[in-house]
């Protein structure tokens, strides 16, 4: 199932990244994974939250401007390769990956998220499946 991404766009200026993220911990938001792409003028800050609408609430109340893209987090072992295996699989069903990033799944887990942004979804979440590969939903732990 794919899970809800919220891209943020920033002033690429001192503060603004923790004036959101101020605004979402006063908010009881937590972020499960994070990852921030900037250009001389702007940013662009891409995350996995625990509560996707409170989330959203909360940055539309505040002005911020964002959209919601799906997204598929994909477990992946934290073992030499593990990165490749997942990869196999995609490749062998054409699927192109636009971005990725990860993040740990859990304290004890010994595994990671990828956050993959792919084409389609359906079709990436089908062969990572078939392959054997745990998918998370929303609020990823």
């Amino acid at each position: 199932m794919a899970i809800k991404q919220i891209s943020v766009f920033l002033e690429n200026k001192p503060g603004k990244l923790d004036e959101m993220t101020k605004v979402l911990a006063e908010s009881g938001i937590t972020l499960r994974a994070l990852s921030l792409a900037e250009t001389k003028d702007f940013g662009i800050v891409r995350m996995i939250v625990d509560d996707v609408l409170g989330t959203s609430t909360v940055l539309k109340n505040h002005d911020f401007i964002f959209t919601l893209t799906p997204v598929v987090a994909v477990m992946v072992p934290d073992i030499v390769g593990g990165l490749n295996n997942v990869l196999g699989p995609l490749t062998a069903a054409c699927v192109n990956l636009e971005y990725m990033y990860s993040t740990l799944a859990g304290e004890q887990s010994g595994n990671a998220y990828m956050i993959l942004r792919v084409e389609d979804v359906e079709k990436t979440e089908n062969a990572l499946s078939a392959a054997g590969f745990r998918l998370a939903d929303d609020g990823i732990r």
